[in-house]
C-alpha cells in the first residue's frame, strides 16, 4: 500500500460516475422502450440481461411466504433487531408542521407532508443485500410513505429474489415488490408499466446502468444521489492497533475495483505497519482480486507532520466514511466538518454501522460530503410554507410590498396588494 506525503492534490474524487457514451445511448434506449412497452418490454430485457423469462413480475404471496421458510431463525432475528435499531435511530429525525402567530394577525408556518409513493432499487441477482432495504424502506416508513414500491434483479438460476431480502421487505413493512432490475426497473419506476404504477421518488444503489437510468430520468421523479464507490477515511494516531485499521480500510476495498481506502496518521511508525498488515491480510481475503485492485488504484496512507494537518487532510477528503482512532477521539470530533458517517474509536469499526448501529448507511461519495447529508427521513418528506396575513398585517406593510414590487418591475404585483388597500 502506497505511502505516501500530503500534498494539494489529494483527494479521493474518481469520475466513474459518468459512464461511456455507448453506455448512456444504452440507458436512454432502455427507458425510451419501457415508457412505450410497458410490461412487455420489462419481460424482454430480463430475458436478454437476466436470462430469465418471466411470469410474474411481481413477487407472489406465495414467494414471499417460502422466503421465510429458507431463511434461519437466528438470522431472522438479526434481520429484526437491525430493523429495530434503524428505525429508532430514524424516528429520532422527525420533526413536525408549525405555525406561529404575531400580533398583527400574521400566521407562518411549514407543514410537512410525506411523499405519496417511493420506488427502492436493491441491487442482486445472485448476491443478497437486507441491509439495503432496511436502510432505504424504514425512513421512508417513518416519514409517513404510504406506498414503497421495491425492485430487485432476478437470480439468473431461479428466478426468484432472495429470501433474505423477501424477509427484510417485508420486516421494514414494504409489501409491493417487482422482479425486474438494471435501467428498465429505473424506468419502470419513473415512468410506470401496466404492472408497475409510477413512484414520486427513487432511491437505492446500482451499477453504472442504473446510476445513468437514475440521472436520466431525474426532474421526472426525485432521486436520493448518483452514488460513486464505497469510501473508508481512517483517522489514527499510535495509539491504533495496524492489524485493526488494515482490516477496516479492507473492509471497504472488498466492495468493488473502484472502493477506495486511506489512513491519515502523523505516525510513520503506524504507516508502515499497517501497510505491511494490509498485504499480510488480502493473502487470505476470499474477495482479493478486488480488493488487491482497489488498494493498489485508490488506496494510500498519509503521513503528516501533526494531527492538526491530518484534520486538515480529512476535511479535504470528505469521505464517505470516517473512522477517528486516535487516543481521545472524542476531542477531535468537533474538528471533522465533512464526513458522511463518523465512527469513533477501535470499537466503533465501519460495518457496525453498515448493518446494525441504527444511522443509515446510504452516504455521500466522492467528496459531496462536503454539501449533502446520509439518508434520512426528511428525505422521504417535503414541506409546504403557509402564509396568513390579517387585514391589520397587510394595511402595515402593504404599500411596502408594493414598492418591491415596482422595484423589479412587476406592476400587476404591486396591484394585486394595493386593490386590496383601497378597499
Amino acid at each position: 500500500m502506497k505511502i505516501l506525503k500530503i500534498n494539494e492534490e489529494i483527494s479521493i474524487k474518481r469520475s466513474v460516475d459518468n459512464g461511456t457514451e455507448e453506455q448512456r445511448v444504452v440507458v436512454k434506449s432502455i427507458i425510451e422502450r419501457v415508457r412505450q412497452d410497458g410490461d412487455e418490454a420489462l419481460k424482454a430485457f430480463t430475458e436478454k440481461f437476466d436470462g430469465i423469462s418471466l411470469v410474474n413480475i411481481a413477487v407472489t404471496e406465495e414467494e414471499k411466504r417460502e422466503a421465510y421458510k429458507e431463511i434461519d431463525d437466528d438470522l431472522l432475528a438479526i434481520i429484526q433487531e437491525a430493523a429495530s435499531n434503524i428505525r429508532s435511530f430514524h424516528e429520532k429525525q422527525l420533526h413536525p408542521s408549525w405555525m406561529t402567530t404575531d400580533e398583527n394577525g400574521t400566521i407562518l408556518g411549514q407543514k410537512v407532508t410525506p411523499l405519496d409513493s417511493v420506488g427502492l432499487y436493491v441491487p442482486g441477482g445472485t448476491a443478497a443485500y437486507p441491509s439495503s432495504v432496511l436502510m432505504n424502506v424504514l425512513p421512508a416508513k417513518v416519514a409517513g410513505v404510504e406506498r414503497i414500491v421495491i425492485t430487485s434483479p432476478p437470480d439468473k438460476k431461479t428466478g426468484k429474489l432472495p429470501a433474505a431480502v423477501l424477509v427484510a421487505a417485508q420486516e421494514a413493512g414494504a409489501e409491493e415488490i417487482y422482479k425486474v432490475g438494471g435501467a428498465q426497473a429505473i424506468a419502470a419506476l419513473a415512468y410506470g408499466t401496466e404492472t408497475i404504477a409510477p413512484v414520486d421518488k427513487i432511491t437505492g444503489p446500482g451499477n453504472i446502468f442504473v446510476a445513468l437510468a437514475k440521472r436520466e430520468v431525474f426532474g421526472d421523479v426525485d432521486i436520493d444521489m448518483i452514488a460513486g464507490p464505497s469510501e473508508i477515511a481512517v483517522l489514527a494516531d499510535d495509539t491504533a492497533r495496524p492489524d485493526e485499521v488494515a482490516a477496516d480500510l479492507l473492509s471497504q476495498a472488498e466492495h468493488d475495483i473502484f472502493a477506495c481506502s486511506v489512513l491519515v496518521t502523523p505516525s510513520e511508525a503506524l504507516a508502515k505497519a499497517v501497510a505491511a498488515e494490509v498485504e499480510k491480510q488480502l493473502l487470505t481475503l476470499p474477495r482479493q482480486n478486488i480488493a488487491s485492485q482497489s488498494i493498489e488504484n485508490f488506496g494510500a496512507i498519509y503521513v503528516t507532520d501533526t494531527m492538526e494537518e491530518a484534520i486538515d487532510t480529512i476535511n479535504r477528503l470528505a469521505p464517505e466514511h470516517l473512522e477517528i482512532v486516535t487516543d481521545n477521539p472524542m476531542e477531535l470530533l468537533g474538528k471533522i466538518r465533512h464526513a458522511g458517517a463518523i465512527f469513533i474509536g477501535r470499537n466503533s469499526p465501519e460495518p457496525v454501522g453498515d448493518y446494525f448501529a441504527g444511522p443509515n448507511h446510504v452516504l455521500p461519495t466522492n467528496g459531496t460530503a462536503r454539501f449533502s447529508s446520509p439518508l434520512n427521513v426528511e428525505d422521504f418528506q417535503k414541506k409546504s410554507s403557509i402564509v396568513f396575513y390579517s387585514e391589520k398585517a397587510l394595511k402595515e406593510n402593504g404599500e411596502k410590498i408594493a414598492a418591491f414590487a415596482r422595484l423589479e418591475g412587476l406592476e400587476a404585483h404591486a396591484r394585486a396588494i394595493e386593490i386590496r388597500l383601497r378597499k
